[in-house]
Order: C-alpha cells, then structure tokens, then sequence
C-alpha cells in the first residue's frame, strides 16, 4: 500500500473559510436518464415508486461554521446541492469531508449547470454504501466502485465504524461487472485502514480530458480510476455525453434526498455531511 501527497503548488482555494462566495445552491431535481432518454420519473413509475412531490420548493440547507460548509436537508426527505459558479476542465480538486452516519453524499464533476448531469465520486456514508468510486447522474446511472461498506455496531445498536459489505446481504451489492467498469480498483482492506471514522477525511480528485479520465485517492490512498470514454453500459454514448457536457463543468457538493426507493437509509434525521480546505489546481 502507498500514499501519495498532493502537491498544492499552484492549487487556490475554492471556499474561503467564512462565507458561501463563490457558490450557489441548487435544489436536487432529476431530469433525463441519459442525454436524449426520458426522465428519471419514467424509471419511478416502472419500478411502481412515487417521486417527491415539488422539489423545487425543499432545496437542501447550507451554511458555514468553524471554517466548514455544512449541507443537511432543509424539509425532511429532501436534497440538493452547493453549486461553483466557476465551471472547470481539467484540474486537482482537494477537500476534506466529515459525514455523519448515514448520509449519502458526493461529489460531482463537470456538471451541467441547472442541470443534475455529470459525473459523481462518490461518498455514500451509509450502509452499502460506496465512497471513492463513480456513478452517472444523467448519464445512464452507471456505477462503477471497487468496494461497499456497512456499519459496525455495538451492543446497543449504536453505528461506531465502518467495515467490508458482505455481498450475501448488502441491498446494493459492488458486483464484478461494476469493478470491472473501472482502469484502477483499490482494496477495500487498505481503505479501512487510512478511513477516519468520525474525523475529518481527505479526498483528491484528477480529472482529465475531455472525456475525462478521473482517479480518486483517500488520505492519499488510491481509491479508483475510470476512463468516462470507455464506459460500457446500456445508454451511456461517450460522444453523446461529450456532446451534452462539454469538456467543461462546475462543482457541486450533495445532500441526498430519501428517495422512494432506499428512504431513509439515505440521509438519516438531522444528518449533516461538513466539508472544509477545498482546493483546486487546474490544467487548462
């Protein structure tokens, strides 16, 4: 196992400690399952679910306090998301991430704006939960993660840790095909031993290209790797995507909503996911 440090020459910040300048919020509303596919309530009414009514009008909360931005659901069961006016190519991006327990989070690239397209790292703290790895929004919902984590629990049920997924029971298992999507897989077994349960984490992110290839290290662990140009799922059309992205995007910061499908094992009842030092360096 190696760590690697980030070199912050040329990196600025990107939050500065006090206010939300620089950023604007969004509320989480779906829009297409892929570029030109329908919209993500033709899924709900396949699978039988009720999408939340009015999103719009329950954006997610956001605010600053001891030099940390911190997300939590404004109306219960309902998202959204902490937006950079200032869209990026290809850069270094930096942050340090303290998630409660569960709280369903993430980070997304080269998203569209006003739109819920783009790629996301994910930092699903909750159970079955990937962080580290990728999923599209809008963009074929592919999942591309090289592990899942569950809870660990003392004898009074209270959550003290995270440990491996156990596939036989996980709601959302980490399936060959999903590790298979990836250039660079980690060890779940190296993860939990650089993870601070609790603390404060480090998450870098590169992305570069186009198409972007993105890599992922935690606390300078290297997590995951995907070419987005050579993802092969039902839908996803890399020249498609191209074309609806562009080569360019913002960053944009979760809270999860409780959507019909997993509920509250989403974003649990006055959680909150905090993140602070955010810092990019940029290439183009």
């Amino acid at each position: 196992m190696e760590l690697e440090t980030f070199d912050s020459s040329g990196a600025r910040p990107l939050f500065d400690g006090r206010t939300l300048a620089g950023w604007h919020a969004e509320p989480r509303v779906y829009g297409k399952l892929y570029p030109g596919g329908p919209p993500v309530d033709a899924l709900f009414a396949e699978l039988g679910v009720t999408p939340l009514a009015n999103p719009e009008a329950h954006p997610a909360v956001w605010h600053v306090e001891d030099g940390a931005i911190i997300g939590q659901q404004g109306t219960p069961s309902y998202g959204g998301y902490l937006v950079s006016d200032a869209a990026f190519g290809d850069f270094e991006l930096v942050l340090e991430a303290r998630p409660d327990w569960p709280a369903d989070t993430g980070i997304m690239l080269r998203r569209k704006f006003q739109d819920w397209t783009g790629f996301q790292v994910l930092l699903d703290h909750r159970e079955s939960g990937g962080i580290g790895g990728f999923f599209g929004n809008g963009l074929a919902s592919f999942s591309a993660l090289p592990f899942a984590v569950r809870s660990v629990r003392d004898e009074a049920g209270r959550v003290i840790g995270i440990t491996a997924d156990d596939p036989a029971t996980s709601v959302e298992p980490v399936t060959q095909a999903k590790i298979d999507r990836l250039a660079y897989a980690g060890r779940v077994e190296d993860f939990l031993s650089v993870w601070k349960w609790a603390e404060w984490n480090e998450i870098r992110i590169r992305c570069i290209g186009a198409l972007p290839v993105i890599t992922t290290w935690i606390n300078g662990l290297k997590i995951a790797e995907i070419d987005t140009a050579a993802i092969d799922v039902e839908n996803y059309d890399p020249q498609a995507v191209l074309d609806y992205l562009g080569s360019r995007g913002h960053i944009a910061l979760e809270v999860h909503d409780n959507d019909p499908i997993f509920g509250g094992a989403r974003w649990g009842p006055g959680a909150q996911c905090r993140w602070r030092n955010i810092r990019i360096k940029t290439f183009d």
